[in-house]
């Protein structure tokens, strides 16, 4: 069995509170991978919350840090769960890796791509894992998906689409995700749908797009957006309005490297009726794909007919699920039905347990900071296409030939001018 690796928590708002939560399902299976021993914060209280959480949760009260530096300088910590706000991922990231401490950092990895380049480049120097958390792959719908592709079953593939319009004018959990130098929304959520394509199809060759502010101004919100202890607190801080200068939309096409074409149109603004639909497109079928983490499986549809969620694993009889997923949603779990606080725990055991096989054993993990970075570098070329009025290559994001839309938060990061 693979050793447990001593783990930190860094980060004890809201998120961290749903990690320990992916913990304590990790534990139930009886298949983790790590041990937390300690929780990190600069506020007292919600690192006390966070250890009083887990002594709950998983039989022990870890040790409380109140510093990165301090949880750094611990021998008793192999590795760092970083859960913090996407902009200080990189402060509290490097002195980590710097040390040869293993790092699973929260989507986005960091907020431009210089900043998650010189994580990436810190991990290699140092030889520590860097891993990025990324759970909607993880859904076992998306599992499914996955194997549908590899299999060819949609024949040679042309056309992805993802639209998700519509939402309100209320501030999204907390007013930094409406900041641009602090990681606004667009980039926050539209990471996970990066992700998602760079899963299905392979990587991002170039992409044209554009990304806005729908929602001039944004009110605070009646009630917290998840019943936790801290979400909670951070909502009875939220000021009547935040008027936003980062982007909470992003419209998009992609050019993937296996020439598939996906479009994109991400928009969490506008009253009204909301609008989610996610397909596959192929010459001999198509898919249909409900929302993650609902347990609504795929559907295929092919001239011969159409199947659905379980009905597709006939044709697909080497298809299994992996011993943890299978664990937290069951064996031929492509379908389920969790509550929501379930299933959102579920996938965050599934990417615990991959970094910490990754951690102890010195595997790759499944999303390393280079998907990670290349995630970030997807969604934010689209904002820089917008600026220049053309599409970008990936080539142009990572090498820093396009970068005007991130350079003034670079050097808010002290990054400008470090070469790639």
């Amino acid at each position: 069995m693979t050793d447990r690796v001593p783990l930190c928590l860094v980060g004890c708002g809201g998120m961290g509170s749903r990690h320990i939560l992916g913990m304590a399902a990790l534990q139930r299976t009886g298949l983790s991978t790590i041990d937390l021993v300690a929780v990190c914060d600069l506020d007292e209280t919600a690192a006390r919350r966070a250890a009083a959480e887990a002594e709950e949760l998983l039989g022990r009260r870890p040790a409380v840090h109140l510093s990165v530096d301090d949880a750094v300088a611990d021998p008793d910590i192999a590795a760092f769960d970083v859960v913090t706000e996407a902009s200080s991922h990189l402060a509290v990231t490097l002195p980590a890796l710097r040390a040869g401490k293993h790092v699973l950092s929260e989507k986005p990895l960091g907020i431009t791509v210089r900043s998650c380049l010189a994580m990436v480049e810190a991990a290699a120097a140092s030889g520590a894992v860097l891993a990025t958390a990324e759970n909607y792959r993880r859904d076992p719908p998306n599992r499914l998906v996955r194997a549908v592709l590899d299999a060819g079953l949609l024949g040679e593939v042309f056309l992805a689409q993802e639209t998700r319009l519509g939402g309100s004018d209320l501030i999204i959990t907390t007013p930094w995700r409406h900041l641009k130098d602090r990681g606004a929304i667009g980039l926050d959520m539209g990471v996970h749908l990066t992700d998602v394509f760079q899963y299905y199809f392979g990587p991002i060759a170039s992409v044209y797009g554009d990304g806005f502010i729908a929602e001039p101004v944004r009110r605070r919100r009646p009630s917290p957006s998840r019943d936790l202890p801290a979400y909670r607190a951070a909502w009875e801080k939220l000021p009547e309005q935040v008027t936003p200068t980062g982007e909470d939309s992003v419209v998009a096409l992609y050019r993937m490297e296996s020439g598939v074409r996906v479009q994109l149109s991400y928009v969490n603004s506008g009253l009204g009726k909301r609008y989610l639909a996610r397909s596959i497109h192929g010459r001999l079928g198509s898919l249909e794909i409900s929302k993650d983490r609902s347990g609504r499986g795929p559907v295929l549809h092919r001239d011969g007919g159409t199947l659905t969620g379980k009905e597709i694993l006939a044709e697909l009889p080497d298809f299994a699920l992996d011993d943890v997923t299978a664990a937290l949603f069951g064996a031929d779990g492509v379908e389920y039905d969790l509550p929501g606080g379930e299933a959102d725990a579920g996938g965050l055991a599934i990417e615990l347990h991959d970094f910490g096989r990754a951690a102890s054993t010195g595997a790759p993990p499944e999303v390393d900071g280079v998907g990670g970075t290349t995630a970030v570098a997807g969604l934010l070329g689209a904002y820089e296409s917008g600026l220049l009025g053309r599409a970008v290559t990936m080539t142009e994001l990572l090498d820093g030939t396009v970068s005007a839309y991130q350079d003034p938060i670079d050097e808010h990061l002290g990054l400008l001018g470090v070469s790639r």
